[in-house]
């Protein structure tokens, strides 16, 4: 039988930007689309910058499963230029527990090394579990996103 002992993967990887550059490209939903690996992320449906936790933003999505949906994303971490969390929810519905968060540790003036955990350890209902097999995206895919962000960085 399979463990189920691991409900969270984890990448690193160190970006030649500054903390700065990168938690505000992060904090921007509108840049997003840009970095995401899994290739799920379409757009974003309204523009404000993430400022504090309790913010809310909404992004259009597209998957094969589901087609087009759109997700309400509600920040759980907020700590300007180190931290920046959120948990994802189909739009109109609580957010079943998984978690985003990527974390800046500057390393000096132009490199931050940037963590980004994909946590599903909080998701405790039995159906949204059966229903939805997690990792709903793979290492590889996570890795993508870091990559993704270091392009995106260095275009700005």
């Amino acid at each position: 039988t399979m463990s189920n002992e691991q409900s969270t993967i984890s990448v690193s990887r160190v970006i030649d930007a500054p903390a700065g550059d990168i938690f505000h490209l992060l904090s921007n939903p509108e840049r997003h689309h840009e970095l995401d690996g899994s290739g799920m992320v379409v757009s974003d449906e309204k523009t404000d910058r993430i400022a504090k936790v309790g913010d809310v933003f909404t992004m259009n999505m597209n998957n094969s499963k589901m087609g087009d949906y759109k997700t309400d994303n509600h920040v759980t971490g907020f700590d300007h230029n180190k931290l920046l969390a959120w948990q994802t929810a189909v739009a109109g519905t609580e957010p079943a527990g998984w978690e985003w968060m990527w974390e800046l540790a500057s390393m000096g003036p132009d490199s931050t090394e940037v963590t980004l955990t994909y946590d599903w350890s909080k998701v405790t209902d039995k159906d949204v579990l059966k229903k939805v097999s997690f990792p709903m995206v793979s290492k590889e895919e996570l890795e993508g996103s870091l990559n993704k962000l270091a392009a995106a960085v260095s275009g700005s």
